[in-house]
């Protein structure tokens, strides 16, 4: 397989990175936090977690899904009762925008809603130092909207003080999972704190790979 094999993407995911996996012969679209992923091609999608959270959504009679990664809830420090209620993070970086975004880029390529599944991915306590670990806040929210939204979750892998690599493959709903050693920690941990600082600013390797 060549990079001139590659497929368009369906619109408004030409930004995304693809590349080819020789290894396991596809093409392979990995997203950053902030962004998410919908195709209906034989391809899988890819990405790195710390405490950030990935649903994997699909809905396999229409050969469709994809993958989403958050970094946090909602804008802002609202962690009361009204936390999973709508509100105006205008940006995939917030999961109840990664959410609803995946979902309705789905619908709107042929799947539907009842037949959709979800598998999560991520939510690791990978920086000790915060008093509540952001990890187990997406955890909760992402557990909670798909409950509300009475999506089916068949599977996840989340918490513990691991970084996580996720490989899924949106057509057959299948999940890799690699639980990456503290050696990588540093790396993502940083990662993350830059990010989380930037996006909260006002607005002016490894074990041995897991199948879910």
């Amino acid at each position: 397989m060549s990079a001139t094999q590659f497929k368009a993407t369906l619109p408004g995911f030409e930004h995304i990175k693809r590349y080819v996996d020789n290894g396991r012969n596809i093409v392979v679209a990995k997203i950053l936090p902030g962004e998410f992923y919908v195709t209906k091609e034989k391809e899988a999608i890819a990405t790195v977690l710390g405490s950030c959270i990935s649903a994997c959504i699909w809905d396999e009679y229409a050969g469709l899904g994809g993958m989403n990664h958050f970094m946090l809830p909602l804008k802002g420090n609202n962690h009361g009762q009204e936390m999973w209620k709508f509100h105006d993070s205008y940006s995939c970086r917030y999961g109840i925008w990664a959410m609803e975004c995946l979902i309705n880029e789905i619908i709107k390529h042929g799947g539907h809603r009842n037949r959709m599944k979800v598998k999560l991915f991520g939510g690791g306590n990978i920086i000790k130092e915060m008093q509540t670990p952001i990890g187990e806040q997406n955890i909760a929210f992402a557990k909670e909207f798909i409950l509300k939204e009475e999506l089916p979750l068949v599977a996840s892998d989340m918490g513990g003080p691991w970084p996580r690599k996720v490989l899924f493959y949106p057509q057959e709903g299948k999940g890799l999972v690699k639980r990456l050693q503290s050696m990588h920690n540093d790396t993502i941990k940083l990662r993350e704190v830059k990010y989380r600082s930037k996006i909260e600013k006002p607005e002016h390797e490894t074990s041995d790979i897991e199948l879910f």
